[in-house]
């Protein structure tokens, strides 16, 4: 097992008071296990995220730990976490084809970037950076070249090994495809997995709001509502069989492949998320669910119904029990 976070809870300061954004999340992944991280926007997903690497200025971790290849990560100290960035867990940020500063080469980034880190083999690693360009199917030119030279995708792809290349146990993509078309989407995607196999990360957390994506890289998903977790199992069962009611929701919300949406009309979901300001009592989807009844107004926990299916549901667990 490599990463485990246990009731973990991280909050913003603002002038009302803590908001807490994340609210007593537990999951693992196991090596090699990419995890999808999906839900609605402001459900918490990239903050989520964000706390496994870097605590900035107005958040705090309010609660639980998280560790990874066995050791406890201090995500609270920001000075004791800055070398574990980039070699023990990295991110690739949301908004990534915006990160890369526009006035230095590509080449002369990667360099900062290794010297900041106290990497005494750059050659070495510089070595490795080409190889992996080329790799991806990109020419060596492109350490040559400023980042507005380049395209989104190739943007995307060349701040994908920056944040691997050296080799971190986890990597957190947010939103990596996101302003891409299609088919940079997929060549992104199959990246991903490509570095997954060859070993230069043990584990990936993917961040998005696209199922899609994540139906073809993923080997679990977990579904984010308000700050808490509804649903996590493997990406088959996640699509084919969900049970949590906003997973299924979700769902039916995608579009088809090969339907006339002149002729079909896409079912959305009624309302919108709570205010994680003053969030409501019990679970936090019950406004919106159409299965809601008196139970709901307590929390509902997040646990195993099934084998590797976890659920944050009283009617689901009511109708596992009665089986």
């Amino acid at each position: 097992m490599s990463v485990s976070v246990e009731n973990l809870s991280v909050a913003y300061r603002s002038r009302l008071g803590d908001v807490t954004a994340v609210d007593n999340v537990s999951f693992t992944l196991t090596d090699g296990e990419i995890m999808g991280l999906a839900g609605e926007s402001g459900s918490g997903k990239s903050t989520l995220g964000n706390a496994l690497i870097y605590l900035d200025a107005r958040m705090k971790q309010t609660g639980g730990k998280v560790t990874l290849d066995g050791k406890e990560l201090p995500i609270a100290d920001s000075k004791v976490m800055r070398p574990k960035r980039m070699t023990e867990v990295s991110l690739v940020p949301q908004y990534a084809m915006s990160a890369l500063p526009p006035t230095r080469r590509i080449g002369k980034l990667t360099g900062d970037l290794l010297k900041s880190h106290g990497v005494r083999n750059r050659d070495e690693v510089l070595a490795e950076m080409k190889r992996r360009i080329e790799l991806i199917g990109l020419k060596e030119d492109v350490l040559s070249k400023y980042p507005f030279e380049l395209s989104g995708g190739m943007r995307q792809r060349v701040t994908i090994i920056m944040s691997t290349l050296l080799d971190p146990s986890l990597l957190i993509a947010d939103e990596v495809t996101s302003a891409l078309d299609v088919s940079t989407q997929r060549a992104v995607g199959e990246m991903l997995l490509e570095f997954r196999d060859r070993k230069f990360v043990k584990s990936i957390i993917a961040i998005t709001h696209d199922l899609a994506i994540l139906a073809q890289i993923a080997d679990t998903i977990t579904i984010m509502y308000a700050g808490r977790l509804a649903e996590k199992a493997s990406t088959s069962t996640i699509v084919d069989s969900p049970l949590h009611p906003y997973t299924q929701a979700l769902i039916a919300s995608l579009p088809e492949v090969g339907v006339r949406h002149d002729q079909t009309t896409l079912t959305g979901i009624p309302g919108r998320p709570p205010s994680l300001v003053n969030p409501p009592t019990g679970c936090r989807f019950r406004d919106r669910c159409p299965f809601a009844f008196a139970k709901c107004a307590e929390t509902p926990p997040f646990e195993e119904v099934k084998p590797g299916h976890y659920v944050a549901c009283w009617k689901v667990s009511q109708e596992e029990q009665g089986k």
